[in-house]
């Protein structure tokens, strides 16, 4: 194990690697990213490599340190413990008195969103006050190894007057530690926090190099390693955990609501499928908004022309060709635009279904 295993932004390692090999190490580093990008498998490898007993810019993955922080590499049972110790019927105030600190190595703390119950996890869990006061303290303790390192994947979840509390570390930082912070984009924390972090914006991998990295993990033909690859966005994780035949099935439902609401359909029918999407569908609705962008790309690019190439759905090309043909790039611009309002209104608990029959609804107006 080492970081060469790591696949894509090549430039992001060296200059993780030239901060050990110095000894410069920042105490707060920013990584920003679409899902399955590898921003937390790469933000645990440096936790290793910054205590490897062996090495002193990279990591062995196998001295002890090593082997205790690579349990993180599947944090779900970790989390289930702690949600299980904590006890399935906690109250808000027990969620903040235990916080979920998810620990394998004294000087490596895992921060996630707290979906505060097993059984019935809350819609939208959040990393909690609870959390951060659990890092404010310890951050300053003396590291029994060479640093500690405290990752919080999901910092944009973090409510914006829960973030101040998190600046009072960075406005004094600690010598010994280093924060990772894990988003999907800079502006999805507040201004004050990400100017205090060394940001590093991870690049989608390309497609061939996707492939070859499937063909190593999966039994998967190369149509479906090429199909993942495409639809993957440039994420080896997304590729990695995509269900094929669940994703054309989702991506049908939405191109079937945008097609709609060009035909100008009645609303009691439009209002049905947002809510499918909305409300019934095991996968995210942020992801499932990711799938609108998706479809609005090549919506923009088969309109403009018979040559487009579809980057994102070919699967779908004659679908897509049948309604780009109905609409125009004000059309797509309008769409681009309500799902930027609704994206943003998300992060004020608007209502999902409610928000998204207002894009929906908006596309049908003639």
């Amino acid at each position: 194990m080492s970081f060469s295993e790591f696949l894509g932004n090549e430039r992001i390692i060296g200059a993780l690697r030239g901060m050990l090999r110095r000894e410069r190490v920042p105490s707060a580093l920013l990584f920003t990213g679409p899902r399955g990008i590898g921003k937390y498998t790469l933000a645990r490898m440096f936790a290793q490599a910054a205590n490897c007993e062996r090495l002193k810019d990279d990591f062995c993955g196998e001295c002890p340190s090593c082997l205790k922080i690579a349990r993180l590499e599947d944090p779900a049972p970790l989390i289930e413990a702690g949600l299980g110790e904590r006890g399935e019927s906690a109250d808000a105030a027990a969620v903040e008195r235990t916080p979920l600190i998810l620990e394998t190595h004294p000087d490596v703390w895992l921060i996630v969103p707290d979906p505060v119950r097993l059984r019935t996890p809350v819609a939208r869990p959040m990393i909690r006050v609870g959390q951060l006061r659990a890092v404010q303290r310890a951050a300053y303790f003396k590291p029994q190894g060479r640093r500690r390192v405290f990752i919080l994947d999901g910092a944009d979840t973090m409510r914006w007057n829960d973030a101040d509390l998190f600046l009072k570390i960075l406005e004094e930082p600690p010598e010994s530690a280093t924060l990772i912070l894990l988003a999907p984009t800079p502006d999805s924390l507040l201004p004050t926090i990400r100017s205090r972090c060394l940001q590093f914006h991870f690049a989608p991998v390309p497609a061939e190099k996707i492939e070859a990295f499937l063909e190593d993990r999966t039994d998967a033909k190369s149509a479906e390693r090429k199909l993942a690859a495409r639809l993957s966005g440039g994420s080896p994780g997304a590729a990695l955990s995509l269900d094929l035949e669940e994703s054309a099935r989702l991506r049908r439902s939405v191109l079937r609501l945008l097609e709609q609401a060009v035909a100008g359909e009645k609303f009691g029918d439009i209002f049905a499928a947002t809510a499918q999407l909305a409300k019934q569908e095991q996968e995210s609705f942020e992801n499932i908004l990711e799938l609108f962008y998706s479809l609005f790309t090549d919506l923009l690019e088969s309109s403009l022309g018979p040559e487009s190439s579809l980057p994102r759905n070919p699967d779908l090309r004659r679908e897509v060709e049948l309604i780009a043909k109905k609409i125009d790039w004000n059309w797509v611009l309008r769409a681009t635009c309500g799902m930027d309002t609704l994206e943003a209104r998300l992060r004020r608990n608007i209502g999902r279904q409610l928000g998204l029959d207002a894009v929906i609804a908006s596309l049908s107006a003639r």
